[in-house]
């Protein structure tokens, strides 16, 4: 199977050129048997009415004047002239060098001398020559009047033009073909780009079985259209969840602010009503934290200083700021936190620390067990964070890394979050080189595996 454009080029090239040759050659003895005898015919007709012309010419001038007066009437570039003396010798009164490729033998010679006219094509179609007697001053002549190699020539390069113009003929029709072959798939692709630039990304080029050059870019142009297919529809749902996720404090904060510019509102309702507020205010705040926060890893420009510091002591702290909700929940921890130095951004991974305690923290019903731990390896470490909480399903695992994809389609109040968390964290954990991994626990909780380069101090 040929798999390369461009061997296949190549081939296409030699194959007209073998084609064109083949053709040309048929072709050209298939003329030559068609017109041959008919340009034969011409020929000698020409040269029957020409050698009246030129016995004439013999006979009013003499052989001397015969000559010149040939030149004028440009006969001598269509004839070679043989004048031949009584001995039989060729003069010097002829041509000066006529043309050998007819052979005049001796005794037609003589012949023609002792009378007789000889005519050429009589004895083959191809010998074009008549051999006339003629007498001046007492002196017999054998005079032989033949086509001209030039004459013979012009008919001839006649012959291969038309060969050639079939040669070009046959192997531009196969260049044509295999251009067709070529071009057709560019000028699909063409179209795919453009439908592609106008927002339509359902395209499927049915080019892409092929295995050569054109083949892989029309495959690369599929999966092209597909990515960007899935990141317009990830765009999509972007806005539409932001929509969503603003316009839900912004209606709370709306609703009860008019509510509270009502007459006879007792204090515990005003509190209430106030704490809605501040608190869809603060979930807002967050909101917008976060969006800014992905804009800016997004954007390859979020400042990042690595340092050396301890990694133990990191997530000790992480679980002692979120002492007031775990401890709400009467939740019991698990360290095992050996000492460990790490070279990263100390607030970067923080951040991961935070969000992924957070997390466990909220979909971990009361009294259930959280656990961290750290693994060193040669060259990772490994952070093991599990809980006992309400786990998620094998199909959602990889998802929930989206952008305000959340476990929960109907966005319960009662676990408030955007969807934003996860997204940040994965970001932040790929900057540092490392790979995040949900796992099912077998007591239906969760293990997030969070695995970093290993760089001691």
């Amino acid at each position: 199977m040929i798999k390369s454009l461009y061997v296949r080029v190549v081939l296409s090239y030699m194959l007209a050129v073998i084609i064109g040759l083949i053709s040309t050659y048929y072709l050209t003895i298939f003329l030559l048997s068609s017109i041959g005898d008919k340009i034969a015919d011409r020929l000698q007709n020409e040269l029957l009415q020409d050698v009246t012309t030129i016995q004439t010419l013999f006979n009013d001038n003499g052989i001397v004047k015969a000559k010149e007066e040939m030149k004028e009437r440009s006969l001598l570039d269509d004839y070679d002239i043989r004048l031949y003396d009584a001995s039989g010798k060729l003069t010097g009164e002829g041509d000066e060098q006529p043309s050998d490729i007819y052979i005049i033998t001796d005794q037609v010679v003589r012949s023609v001398l002792n009378g007789e006219t000889y005519r050429g094509l009589e004895v083959s179609p191809t010998e074009l020559v008549v051999g006339i007697p003629y007498e001046e001053s007492g002196e017999r002549y054998a005079l032989f009047i033949q086509i001209s190699q030039d004459k013979v020539t012009a008919f001839t390069s006649r012959l291969i033009i038309v060969a050639l113009a079939i040669n070009l003929l046959v192997g531009g029709l196969i260049i044509l073909v295999a251009a067709r072959y070529i071009v057709k798939p560019l000028l699909g692709m063409k179209a795919a780009a453009v439908r592609m630039a106008k927002g339509e990304f359902d395209i499927e080029l049915k080019w892409a079985k092929r295995k050569d050059e054109l083949g892989r870019l029309a495959q690369s142009i599929n999966d092209m259209a597909s990515q960007l297919g899935q990141l317009e529809t990830m765009r999509q749902n972007f806005v539409s969840n932001v929509s969503h996720e603003i316009q839900s404090p912004l209606t709370s904060i709306s609703g009860f602010s008019k509510a509270l510019q009502q007459n006879g509102l007792s204090e515990e309702e005003r509190i209430r009503y106030l704490s809605i507020i501040q608190n869809e205010s603060e979930r807002l705040s967050r909101l917008s934290d976060n969006l800014l926060k992905l804009a800016s890893l997004d954007s390859q420009h979020h400042p990042f200083v690595p340092q050396v510091f301890d990694l133990d002591e990191q997530l000790r702290k992480a679980v002692v700021a979120s002492e007031p909700q775990w401890s709400a929940k009467s939740l019991e921890w698990s360290l095992v936190l050996p000492k460990t130095k790490i070279s990263a951004d100390e607030d970067q991974l923080n951040q991961v620390w935070v969000n992924l305690i957070g997390n466990a923290i909220k979909f971990t019903p009361e009294n259930g067990r959280l656990g961290i731990r750290i693994e060193k390896h040669t060259d990772l470490i490994e952070v093991i964070l599990s809980d006992t909480g309400v786990g998620i399903p094998i199909e959602e695992r990889n998802k929930v890394f989206e952008r305000f994809y959340k476990v929960d389609p109907s966005h319960n109040k009662m676990k408030a979050g955007s969807g934003l968390g996860l997204a940040i964290v994965q970001k932040i954990v790929m900057r540092h080189r490392g790979s995040i991994l949900l796992k099912g626990n077998s007591d239906g909780g969760t293990t997030v595996v969070v695995t970093l380069p290993h760089r001691n101090s």
